[in-house]
Formats: structure tokens, sequence, C-alpha cells
């Protein structure tokens, strides 16, 4: 049986506005694995080419499937104004508008937004881990604690208690 990322290749190789296809992130597709921002393999990411999104689904290829068949194809952009609904296409009015510095300043700033986001998530999820370790650690201290104070045997002698009556 053919693994699912080949069945879905083969199911959308007729298709005149969707591109699937596998890069060997290791050899000659490093580079373009680096521009696009590829950081751990297998990574699937789909949508517009200038603008790819990291894909969060299933990897079986009913799930795969379903996905590509619901987001795949043309969408709304500079290329495709017919798809987009009037906040969009004013949005992209606004930054057609711009010089290409100013569009570039402003896609850095939003991708620092996005580090800094990413960053604050790390941070947070370590201090939540360490957080979480200490007070595991602790739970582990108090039970055997009460433990040392003869719960073993409390429940011995209650239950010699009730077979002697």
């Amino acid at each position: 049986m053919k693994p699912a990322w080949d069945q879905l290749m083969g199911e959308f190789a007729e298709s005149k506005t969707s591109v699937i296809a596998d890069v060997d992130c290791t050899a000659d597709g490093k580079g373009l694995c680096e521009k696009i921002g590829v950081r751990g393999y297998p990574t699937i990411k789909y949508g517009d080419p200038n603008n790819l999104e990291d894909y969060q689904g299933g990897r079986d290829f009913d799930a795969l499937k379903a996905f590509a068949d619901e987001n795949l194809g043309p969408s709304c952009s500079p290329d495709n104004l017919d798809l987009c609904d009037d906040e969009k296409k004013t949005q992209i009015e606004g930054f057609l508008g711009k010089s290409l510095d100013e569009i570039n300043k402003l896609i850095k700033t939003k991708e620092g937004e996005i580090e800094d986001a990413e960053k604050n998530f790390k941070t947070e999820l370590e201090a939540l881990q360490k957080n979480y370790e200490e007070i595991s650690k602790q739970k582990d201290e108090d039970i055997k604690d009460v433990k040392k104070q003869g719960l073993g045997l409390m429940k011995a002698c209650m239950a010699a208690k009730k077979k002697s009556g």
C-alpha cells in the first residue's frame, strides 16, 4: 500500500490549481526548507507559495484528502481578488499602495511579533514545566510523609478490628 502522502500526490497529479509536492530537506531541498521555515521533519506546509502555513491535522490519507479538498486551490490574493471579501480587498489595495521598502518593514515587524510570541510561549512553557516538576516533587514528598505517619498500619488495624468484630 502506498504511503498517504504518495496517494495524495496521485490524487492531485492532474490538478491545474493545486500542487502536492515532497521535498527532502536533508538533501537538495535544504535551502528551500530554510526559506519556508521548516524546522522539523516531517513538516507539511500548505497555502500560497509566498506565505505557506503549517498543517496541523491528521497524517492518514483520509485526513489529508479531506483537508486538501477543502483548503487547496486558488485563494484570496493580489492575483485572485475575485476570491476576496471586501475587507481583504481593501487590505490588499492598501498594501499594494505602499513601496517595497514599506511592505518589507511591515513584514519584518509582523514577523518580529510572531518571534516574540514564540519566545514568550517558550519562556512561559519552561516556567510551567519547572513549576510542574516542583509541585510533583512536593506531592511525592507529602505522600511519603503521610505514609510514614502510619497510614498502612492504620489500614491494617482497621481491617483487623473489622475481622474480630
